[in-house]
């Protein structure tokens, strides 16, 4: 994790610097009021409507140019802007001639560090824009860190499937019982009569005998 968060920072930096490396390399001078960057009383044109005319941004330049000793630029707030206070300067530069960063986006004011000066028009009012485009600069990819491989489910073995077989076997014959051949009747023989036959009658006579 913390092999990750400082290549992110270190990322970052790279982004930053590049995009401050841009930014300054595409930077722009103004020269102000056009021609020589003369600041002074009744220039030929108006400052505010030269400004009006240009479009500046983040990083440009404002260069003045004035004697030095005899007047001076200030950067001041709206409020002493409009009313032409120059004893509370934001920056003074004093020194015959100045160039300005505009470090920002937003509104500048700067007024003569003469107040009558001021009253009379030397003053100037510079809207900064967002950066110019630059080239887009992609932040370094963060290592990944590797996931393991994913174990695989173990699939089981599919057997082909058995293409349906067309031929039918043979039914088996149904076992047959064997019928024994029908034993004929056996002729019953008459019943013995249990009555034996009366003896017949003998008469004797004498020695002779005499059957009816």
């Amino acid at each position: 994790m913390m092999e990750l968060m400082k290549s992110l920072c270190f990322s970052f930096i790279i982004v930053a610097s590049f995009t401050t490396l841009f930014s300054v390399a595409d930077a722009r001078r103004f020269y102000v009021g056009g021609g020589n960057g003369d600041w002074a009383i009744n220039p030929h044109e108006s400052y505010n409507t030269w400004s009006a005319r240009n479009r500046f941004q983040v990083n440009d330049t404002l260069y003045f140019k004035y004697a030095k000793g005899s007047d001076s630029v200030q950067l001041v707030t709206k409020a002493d802007f409009e009313g032409c206070n120059i004893k509370n300067p934001l920056e003074k530069f004093d020194n015959g001639e100045a160039e300005v960063t505009l470090n920002r986006t937003g509104a500048f004011y700067f007024v003569s560090g003469d107040q009558d000066h001021c009253t009379k028009g030397q003053k100037l009012i510079v809207s900064v824009l967002a950066m110019r485009n630059h080239p887009n600069v992609s932040p370094a990819k963060a290592p990944t860190t590797a996931q393991p491989p994913k174990a695989h489910s173990p699939v089981s073995p599919i057997s082909p499937a058995k293409a349906p077989s067309t031929a039918q076997p043979p039914k088996s014959p149904s076992p047959v019982s064997h019928i024994s051949p029908a034993t004929p009747p056996s002729t019953s023989q008459p019943p013995q009569s249990s009555v034996s036959p009366a003896p017949e009658k003998t008469h004797q006579r004498g020695n002779v005998l005499l059957f009816p």
